[in-house]
């Protein structure tokens, strides 16, 4: 395999490792209401599990509140129970056909705790990246010691192997800064 394709593929694995921190990150509060707090809840409709954003319209009309309007109005119940049993320790209200979460302002405690989490799940990301890295280097190796690249052409892929992962882990440091500044209100 040429050194371009195994950069590329490389390349494609850091970008989908950053694009599930971000989806990771969603799901972490801060300050203000969002409806990636929700969306991705599991709740049982007919005995399978389905995402909220596939059962109900979700929205945020002011800062401190979610408002979950079901598309098929007998699934309240079960919405209510997913919510319930997430690990949101937000209390639904329904309202007929409607259900509201109050979001409340976050305790110093709770987001420092939250911080240490984004700082947690960005480290936990950054080693995905290494390791990813990792591969791709041992990947070279091989095509070198089989003689289908050169050994110019191996410690070049590394060079762009690192050049890349560093790039990537620039992106991290800079996602974890921004949400912990959404976190802590700054």
């Amino acid at each position: 395999m040429p050194v371009k394709d195994i950069l590329s593929t490389n390349r494609n694995r850091m970008h989908k490792a950053l694009e599930i921190f971000h989806e990771e990150l969603k799901s972490v509060r801060t300050g203000r209401a969002s409806t990636g707090l929700v969306e991705n809840i599991k709740v049982d409709y007919y005995g399978t599990a389905t995402p909220l954003k596939q059962l109900a319209a979700l929205a945020t009309p002011e800062t401190d509140l979610i408002v979950i309007k079901p598309f098929d109005p007998g699934s309240v119940k079960q919405i209510e129970a997913a919510i319930k049993n997430s690990d949101l320790s937000i209390a639904p209200m329904v309202d007929g056909k409607l259900i509201r979460l109050h979001v409340p302002d976050l305790s110093e405690e709770r987001r420092n705790q939250l911080e240490n989490l984004v700082k947690q799940k960005g480290e936990q990301t950054k080693v995905s990246i290494r390791n990813i890295r990792r591969d791709a280097n041992k990947h070279l190796e091989k095509e070198e010691k089989d003689n289908v690249i050169a050994e110019d052409g191996l410690h070049d892929g590394k060079k762009q192997i690192d050049d890349i992962t560093r790039e990537h882990t620039k992106e991290i440091e800079k996602i974890v800064e921004q949400k912990s500044k959404e976190i802590l209100g700054d």
